[in-house]
């Protein structure tokens, strides 16, 4: 079973042990503490287990922006994602909604795609060799 709700700080714990890069960096670790503190994260939970999340602010020029996803290792390719930037995109308060994601992470292009977005251009110097694309759809409910 598959459920969808905001984060909350009982979840803190299974969320940086799902997300591969709090594993290393504590920064990260710290982030997802302060994004579930704000209220800006949701988990999706597989049987009642943390297998994803996402965050989403209106803080974009004041658009929605999805700033994280991340599935567990695990939970990949199941689908999870899209249902997760549905619920995301269900959720945006503003018209507009935009997320980005590094050119060579060629699956959340795909997935982006697939969900309806579309590219709306690109940042330089943010990892270097590696633009950040930004991503872009409109909400209907926003």
């Amino acid at each position: 079973m598959i459920d969808i709700c905001p984060a909350a700080p009982h979840h803190i714990e299974a969320l940086v042990a799902l997300d591969s890069v709090a594993q290393h960096e504590p920064e990260r670790a710290a982030h997802i503490q302060a994004w579930v503190q704000a209220g800006t994260c949701h988990v999706l939970l597989v049987d009642g287990r943390a297998a994803a999340y996402g965050v989403l602010h209106h803080q974009f020029f004041n658009c929605g922006f999805i700033e994280m996803l991340m599935v567990g290792p695990g939970y990949r390719r199941q689908g999870l994602a899209r249902q997760l930037v549905e619920h995301l995109r269900a959720q945006c308060a503003r018209p507009k909604l935009f997320t980005s994601t590094n050119r060579s992470n060629t699956a959340m292009h795909a997935l982006l795609l697939q969900a309806g977005f579309q590219r709306s251009g690109y940042i330089d110097n943010l990892d270097e060799g590696d633009p950040e694309w930004v991503f872009f759809c409109r909400v209907s409910g926003g």
